[in-house]
């Protein structure tokens, strides 16, 4: 079988490569060399054969790679089972021409079912429409993503699928979008969100490249955002660094010898009754100071002092620090520790400050909904692995999808006096622990916070 193998793959992927008549001679040839061979065993080597070739290539290329295997296939096939003998009838050489060709068309529709398979259960959505706008194939993934048996929309076009009662109204739309974007406007690629929070990429192949057909893939591509949103991020991040490097020295210096000179104006102001002028310009200097000092500990956090701590010893000094404030607002926070028995190496004070970062931004934004229910805060430790989990879920307003892709962003805030500092602080501080920090959240329903840290070993 291997020597066959070897004479057979680089026949194969010439006429690939090339589509020459030349190239189809050779299969012949190679296929009268195979006389005798177990048809078996050339359907096996061929679907070895284009399984390797297939493998560098995309879903769009797998498709057009199989259709000319067939071709391939056949012709073996025919060369193969069918060589004529001087000593036999007429009647006979027909027979046995009838014969190979049902053996060979038994056998092509059993390697055609077989790629037909695979492209069944790629992780790839994959549809075919042809030249007149039919559906002739649709794979198992498309058909999940628009949650529609298949059998009911083979042979259906654009707009009788568009028709379908069991399509929903945000389905309809995407699709319309699809249709302006790739066959009105000829794009070959849109990205769009799926109702489930999935980024997938849409890819079509026109008519031109598969004899008049249109080939549609869609790729589920949420791991590589998630990783271009962490670059991105990080870029940020560093940015952030080169300018709190620039402005510490140009407004902090300025800001102190201000302070010095009203300090010494303050008694000539106490004689004309303005003390209290004094008074505010300083406390709004102190308060450029403290958020000049919060923007440098944001791009480049102090490096952690750590030690071993429990985190279910941390949360509950956490709880007692902020459950007054957290009657005052009207809102209960309740704690649920499972992780007494793991310890974590981490800098208690900045872990801290995450976490109180977090229960503050919490309390707003129960504050907002005290006219709806009664705010509560629950707070989950529990062990994952070799992780330990902290989380903080509230029952406040909530945020929308685009809020919270930018919520780690420095700067960014939805409060008229925030800075918009202290998630992307948090982030830092998470990060240089190994650690994850994620956000869940849904508008009028409330937001949960996921913090792991590594354990101990």
């Amino acid at each position: 079988m291997q020597a066959i193998r070897k004479r057979y793959f680089p026949a194969l992927a010439e006429y690939i490569r090339s589509g020459k008549e030349v190239s189809l001679f050779h299969a012949n040839e190679l296929g009268k060399e195979l006389y005798g061979i177990n048809p078996e065993e050339i359907i096996a080597v061929h679907e070895e054969c284009i399984q390797s070739l297939a493998a560098n290539v995309d879903s769009e290329e797998a498709v057009r790679l199989y259709n000319r295997s067939f071709v391939f296939l056949m012709e073996i096939m025919v060369a193969c089972r069918f060589r004529l003998q001087p000593e036999r009838t007429t009647e006979q050489k027909f027979t046995e021409m009838r014969e190979m060709l049902f053996r060979s068309n038994r056998s092509f529709e059993m390697v055609k079912n077989k790629y037909e398979n695979v492209l069944q259960h790629m992780d790839s959505g994959i549809a075919l429409f042809d030249s007149d706008g039919i559906l002739s194939f649709i794979n198992v993934q498309m058909a999940k993503l628009l949650d529609i048996p298949r059998k009911t929309l083979i042979g259906c076009t654009i707009k009788e699928i568009l028709r379908h009662r069991q399509l929903t109204i945000s389905t309809k739309r995407t699709i319309l979008r699809l249709y302006k974007e790739m066959f009105l406007m000829h794009s070959r690629y849109y990205e769009f969100q799926h109702k489930d929070g999935k980024h997938l990429l849409v890819t079509v192949t026109y008519g031109d490249q598969l004899d008049g057909d249109f080939l549609i893939s869609v790729k589920d591509v949420s791991e590589y955002k998630q990783i271009e949103q962490t670059a991105l991020q990080n870029d940020k991040l560093a940015m952030l660094g080169k300018i709190a490097a620039a402005i510490a020295h140009e407004i902090r210096n300025p800001l102190t010898s201000i302070r010095g000179f009203i300090q010494l104006l303050r008694p000539y102001l106490l004689e004309v009754g303005k003390e209290e002028y004094a008074r505010i310009i300083l406390t709004e200097i102190d308060r450029a100071n403290d958020i000049i000092y919060e923007f440098l500990n944001s791009s480049k956090p102090s490096a952690p002092m750590k030690q071993l701590v429990s985190i279910d010893h941390l949360i509950k000094e956490v709880v007692l620090l902020t459950e007054s404030e957290a009657l005052m607002r009207n809102c209960e926070i309740k704690a649920e520790c499972y992780c007494s028995e793991h310890l974590v190496s981490i800098d208690v004070k900045q872990v801290k400050q995450v976490i109180l970062n977090i229960i503050k931004n919490s309390l707003d934004a129960v504050e907002e909904v005290q006219s709806e229910r009664r705010g509560l805060i629950d707070i989950i430790t529990r062990s994952n692995g070799q992780f330990a989990e902290i989380i903080i879920k509230d029952n406040g307003k909530g945020m929308d999808k685009s809020t919270m892709s930018r919520l780690f962003d420095p700067f960014f805030t939805t409060k008229q006096s925030g800075t918009g500092l202290g998630l992307s602080v948090s982030y830092r501080i998470i990060r240089n622990h190994s650690g994850t920090i994620r956000v869940d959240s849904k508008a009028g329903i409330g937001t949960e916070f996921i913090i792991t840290l590594p354990l101990a070993e």
